[in-house]
């Protein structure tokens, strides 16, 4: 599996009520939820790019979207999901995600699209582009 030897980023996360069915076990759509977490905390915190910010010129949206599951989360769980960065391309960047507690309890291939307010793939701004290489070459 690609970026498991290094992670740039780690997003602490409890299982909490809201992310399970009924049995108290993790519910995959609210994994989801949980990814898109870590990776807007990853943007603010290690990008300077906040979600907010980014909306008021376009977006960063999913492509592509890998999930595999290898232990289920029950509540009140404490996992861990650290992020790596794998690719920059010229509109794109490929993350691999792996969620850990304990145990490897899911990995994430993901692929997001830097876009224009018409949805369209633009470039990487330059000063976010420059802090994401750093950040690969772990000059950050």
């Amino acid at each position: 599996m690609k970026g498991a030897e290094v992670a740039h980023f780690s997003f602490p996360q409890k299982i909490l009520f809201k992310h399970c069915d009924p049995a108290g076990i993790g519910f995959y759509p609210r994994y989801v939820e949980i990814i898109n977490d870590a990776v807007e905390a990853m943007f603010d915190d290690c990008l300077g790019w906040s979600f907010a910010e980014i909306v008021k010129t376009g977006g960063v949206p999913t492509a592509k979207l890998n999930i595999d599951f290898k232990a289920p989360c029950r509540l009140g769980d404490q996992i861990q999901l650290d992020i790596t960065i794998d690719r920059l391309g010229r509109s794109s960047m490929a993350l691999t995600i792996v969620a850990r507690g304990g145990e490897v309890r899911f990995t994430v291939d993901q692929v997001l699209v830097c876009t224009d307010t018409n949805g369209k793939p633009r470039s990487w701004p330059d000063p976010v582009r420059a802090k994401i290489n750093d950040i690969m070459e772990g000059s950050v």
